[in-house]
């Protein structure tokens, strides 16, 4: 699977995770098919994630302006915590390439202003 497709296939795991009290294991197991389960870079993003969400929400919560992390909707949340997780854990991704994939998820998943709100909390997030 290519990385494109993981990213969202991550994004659905993690979203079923934040929306429900659910193990990894059986979050992957619910939404992906045996085969999916074993790519590589799907799990590092989904176990990477889990295992770093406090940290990675901390992060987030620093480069909000205007907003509340408890105010951000599910998937924009999601999102961002996929792509702060590339941003600073996964050394061989090019920043603007998580960024754009990010917002790629955004646009697809959230509502018109979710693209445009995630490129600004990642873009504080690298400086």
């Amino acid at each position: 699977m290519n990385r494109h497709t993981a990213r969202e296939k991550a994004f659905q795991v993690l979203f079923q995770l934040d929306s429900n009290d659910m193990e990894i294991k059986q979050a992957m197991e619910s939404f992906l098919p045996e085969r999916e389960q074993e790519d590589i870079f799907l799990r590092t993003l989904i176990e990477g994630v889990a295992s770093n969400k406090d940290e990675i929400d901390t992060l987030i919560k620093d480069n909000l302006e205007r907003w509340s992390f408890n105010r951000i909707a599910t998937v924009e949340r999601t999102i961002l915590r996929i792509a702060t997780y590339e941003l600073k854990y996964i050394e061989d991704i090019p920043e603007n390439v998580s960024i754009n994939e990010a917002v790629e998820l955004g646009n697809k998943y959230g509502d018109e202003k979710s693209g445009k709100f995630i490129n600004g909390v990642l873009s504080k997030i690298m400086k």
